[in-house]
């Protein structure tokens, strides 16, 4: 899956069209604490949720509380108009 496809399908009400690939993951390493930024990208680098529980020491409920906490995040308006070409972003 890519990462476009993965953010617009944890976004409620897109903004049009998203920013370029590099700008998107600028934007999320910014906006995303360490954590959440490997457990957000791990399945789109082919890392399971067994291997990223043991490298980050999660438990399975932790996980979908920082998975809860990412959408949570990217729904924000002003993360929002960050990822996508709104012409409001700085």
């Amino acid at each position: 899956m890519e990462l476009r496809e993965t953010i617009e399908g944890m976004i409620d009400k897109p903004l049009g069209r998203m920013r370029d690939k590099e700008a998107v993951e600028w934007v999320l390493r910014r906006r995303l604490t360490k954590k959440e930024f490997k457990v957000f990208m791990g399945p789109l680098r082919g890392v399971s949720d067994i291997q990223l529980q043991e490298k980050l020491k999660l438990d399975p409920k932790r996980l979908a509380e920082i998975r809860s906490s990412i959408r949570r995040k990217l729904n924000q308006d002003r993360i929002k108009q960050e990822l996508y070409e709104t012409g409001k972003a700085s």
